[in-house]
């Protein structure tokens, strides 16, 4: 690093005064005669002068001051035009002040000190960036060999000296390495909170945190494309002590689009994982695929022999599913996590965790970020009875919804009442011939047509007999819906506003799910 004492040491000069600020970093080097260089500098710089315009000694105090004042590296006096020597009155003020100052003797043009300084500089700067590249390099072959987030974290902790986290666009911790000193939790929620407040703002920009513990030695750049939506993810640095240089803030910046890419893997890893996961679970919950297949189909997704299924009811359950994966992860539990149409899914392994206490330790932590949840669980049970759990923790989720103020935190089969029959049925053609009874009109009364009338028929029971939710999600006009339930009641001969009739349907809807 170029500094004052590193150029007069070159340049075999003598330092006059200053000896305590000569170490600081040297940006640049300028030559004036002006009373007043300041506005065009902006700190850092090595002034270079002959003191034409300071014949008096408060001119010769007030020019050191606003060198002092501006921040400026030192200053370089060239004696041997107006003055024969460095001026008493401007020494003094300068050892007052602790500004660094060394005479510049006639024979020693100024531009020899420029060329010596910016040679320095231009040195430093081509081996910062080698070493930038260098270091690169080794994340780019971090992110190839598939090391992962936290390996990346690792990498640039070492070298920053610092504490390195990479938090999402909600401000949550995805990855934390430390190098030395702890990153204080309660410092990252703070910086978290500050990505969360610029987000809603739409000011994605690099910014300083402002939290006191580590001001002045953290930063804090977004990763991915701004916009509106903001950031994918923040990548923040906090150094264990000092500043961040500018060799530290190179490698934050070229880190970006390592961690970018590395998100990028992660996402379409968790894309294809998640599309897997919905594949299994579709099929399992079709009853086409043989018990030793679904055993094994599940066995990937740390899923053994016995098994249960979580149920949750949130606005979006997409949008969960990392949520409840990570949390899976976290507490050590196997579990394979899809998004089931309007409900997530969660099919555990039960070896140490009961299922209703997992649902209610998930539905907490869904609740935090997702909003409102209701949720559900299965009994213990074998895989090959993957099925006929899914019917049961959500038989338990509906008929929860259907009471009035005294539901549980969290369904289960206890909570299903006279419902309970339905799964405890063992004969298939028992329950077939129970639909029958109930939907068989609708459906061999208007042929390929029952099955719409059967989805009009679901949707309005599923909605409370809400025509207007009903309708939204059929897609049709409530008129339409209605027509739909008036021709159900004639073909059945039953009343949709008979609180009976309707809990034959749904009885008959869910039965006929456990045959088909």
């Amino acid at each position: 690093m170029l500094t004052v004492q590193s150029l007069v040491d070159d340049l075999k000069l003598p330092l006059l005064g200053g000896e305590e600020n000569a170490g600081s970093p040297l940006r640049w080097v300028h030559s004036t005669e002006l009373l007043d260089p300041t506005p065009w500098l902006s700190g850092g710089e090595l002034l270079l002068t002959t003191g034409l315009q300071l014949q008096t000694p408060a001119k010769q105090r007030q020019f050191i001051r606003r060198l002092s004042a501006h921040h400026l590296a030192g200053l370089g006096f060239g004696t041997g035009f107006e003055h024969s020597q460095v001026p008493s009155t401007l020494l003094t003020e300068a050892r007052k002040l602790e500004f660094p100052i060394f005479e510049v003797p006639y024979e020693m043009p100024f531009i020899a000190i420029t060329e010596k300084a910016f040679g320095r500089l231009v040195n430093e700067q081509y081996e910062m960036l080698q070493r930038g590249i260098s270091f690169h390099k080794r994340l780019e072959q971090l992110v190839l060999e598939e090391r992962g987030l936290e390996e990346v974290a690792r990498a640039l902790a070492a070298t920053t000296g610092g504490a390195i986290a990479v938090l999402d666009h909600n401000g949550e911790a995805m990855a934390i390495c430390e190098f030395r000193r702890k990153l204080d939790k309660a410092v990252l929620r703070a910086i978290g909170d500050e990505i969360l407040e610029r987000r809603k703002a739409g000011k994605p920009a690099m910014f300083a945190p402002e939290h006191q513990a580590v001001s002045g030695r953290a930063l804090a750049l977004p990763v991915g494309a701004g916009g509106r939506a903001g950031s994918q993810a923040w990548l923040v640095a906090v150094r264990d002590s000092g500043a961040l240089a500018d060799f530290e803030r190179l490698i934050l910046q070229q880190a970006v689009t390592v961690v970018a890419l590395e998100l990028m893997r992660r996402r379409v890893v968790r894309d294809t994982e998640r599309r897997l996961a919905g594949d299994v679970l579709e099929e399992a919950l079709s009853g086409n695929t043989h018990e030793d297949e679904l055993a094994g189909r599940l066995r990937p997704f740390g899923v053994g022999e016995q098994s249960a299924v979580l149920l949750f009811e949130l606005p979006d359950p997409r949008s969960a599913e990392s949520t409840l994966q990570r949390m899976m992860s976290e507490t050590g539990v196997g579990a394979l996590v899809a998004a089931h149409g309007e409900l997530l899914c969660a099919v555990i392994d039960t070896t140490n965790w009961e299922p209703v206490a997992l649902a209610e330790h998930a539905q907490e932590l869904l609740s935090e970020r997702h909003g409102e949840v209701r949720a559900a669980a299965s009994r213990r049970a074998s895989v090959e009875a993957l099925r006929r759990s899914f019917h049961e923790a959500r038989c338990a989720l509906e008929v929860s919804a259907l009471r009035n103020g005294d539901t549980p935190m969290v369904a289960s089969y206890r909570d299903l009442g006279a419902f309970q029959f339905l799964l405890s049925v063992q004969d298939d053609e028992a329950l077939r011939m129970y639909c029958d009874s109930v939907l068989g009109a609708i459906e061999n009364g208007e042929g390929k047509y029952g099955g719409e009338l059967l989805r009009s028929l679901e949707a309005f029971l599923e909605h409370n007999g809400q025509w207007e939710g009903a309708a939204r999600e059929l897609y049709c006009h409530r008129h339409t819906l209605r027509y739909r339930i008036r021709r159900v009641e004639e073909l059945t001969g039953r009343d949709l506003s008979s609180a009976r009739d309707r809990i034959e349907f749904w009885l008959a809807l869910r039965a006929r799910e456990l045959v088909q």
